[in-house]
């Protein structure tokens, strides 16, 4: 497997594996941030085929609830591998683990994510990691737009987690 920065090229790919629902243009999106310099998309590759992907924003959560109480902790947002025959094979942790050493690297003390109430085995993977309850929850507020351009409004609840990556030094 190869964990890679996504590039325009990618996104064609992406696409043919993963649809964006409807006419979303999610992993376009997803890129155009990373371009910014807001966050890193990162895709997992097998066989030159995208089986996974994740994207770490650089400033937190966009829920107002996460980013008040967490303000300097970096998310992974959007954290997916398919098909599902290619779950529990190490994808996600890879991606994972990839993602919490570029929030390292940047100095961060913590990365955070948020986990639907409705993935307990998601939950399960990221408490294995060493991520921790915060007691903090949130509705993760999306959209997507069908293919006959009907805009669908989703509020899913979810809480969020933290990971400590480096304890502060006396002189940080």
């Amino acid at each position: 497997m190869i964990l890679q920065e996504c590039r325009e090229e990618d996104l064609a790919l992406l696409e043919l594996h993963n649809p964006s629902p409807g006419q979303t243009r999610y992993h376009e999106a997803r890129l155009k941030r990373q371009q910014q310099g807001l966050s890193t998309f990162l895709i997992a590759w097998i066989d030159d085929v995208p089986v996974g992907s994740g994207e770490v924003r650089w400033h937190g959560c966009a829920a107002a609830e996460v980013h008040e109480r967490y303000p300097d902790c970096p998310e992974l947002n959007g954290l997916s591998v398919w098909p599902p025959q290619r779950q529990s094979h190490g994808i996600g942790t890879a991606i994972i683990q990839t993602a919490e050493t570029l929030a390292a690297e940047r100095g961060y003390y913590h990365i955070g994510l948020g986990v639907d109430d409705q993935n307990p085995r998601a939950a399960a993977l990221y408490l294995r990691l060493g991520y921790k309850e915060t007691g903090c929850r949130y509705l993760d507020r999306y959209h997507y737009i069908d293919d006959h351009g009907t805009r669908h409004d989703i509020a899913d609840p979810c809480r969020f987690l933290i990971k400590p990556l480096r304890t502060r030094q006396a002189d940080d």
